[in-house]
């Protein structure tokens, strides 16, 4: 599995006299989760093998303020890394939110769950 570049931004702000954390616990751990869900990603792509040959090439012109942003949201810092996710994330789509619309209300309401 091919390493991920992340950089995570721990500063120091300031509120009235005190100095605080910009980067509090949570932003840490939601960054850790958004970590593993693009490691995941990339691991199921690699297991359906969609890794294993880097022969395609892609280019396009797209926003400067847009690639900042993913960026910043996934903590990638390459752009190939940014691109590789941002494909298999798509081709790799499960379609739970379309799957769960279509099977609402398909269980029968008298049954029995344990609870």
């Amino acid at each position: 599995m091919a390493k991920t570049a992340v950089r995570v931004r721990h500063g120091l702000g300031r509120v009235g006299n005190k100095r605080t954390r910009t980067l509090p616990k949570m932003a840490a751990k939601m960054q850790m989760n958004r970590l593993a869900r693009i490691e995941a990603v990339l691991q199921r792509a690699e297991e359906f093998g969609l890794r294993a040959e880097k022969d395609g090439r892609i280019a396009g012109r797209v926003s400067a303020d847009l690639i900042k942003r993913a960026k910043a949201r996934t903590g990638l810092t390459s752009d190939t890394e940014l691109v590789e996710f941002a494909l298999a994330n798509v081709a790799l789509e499960d379609n739970f939110a379309e799957t769960f619309r279509k099977t609402r209300g398909t269980v029968d309401p008298t049954l029995k769950l344990g609870f």
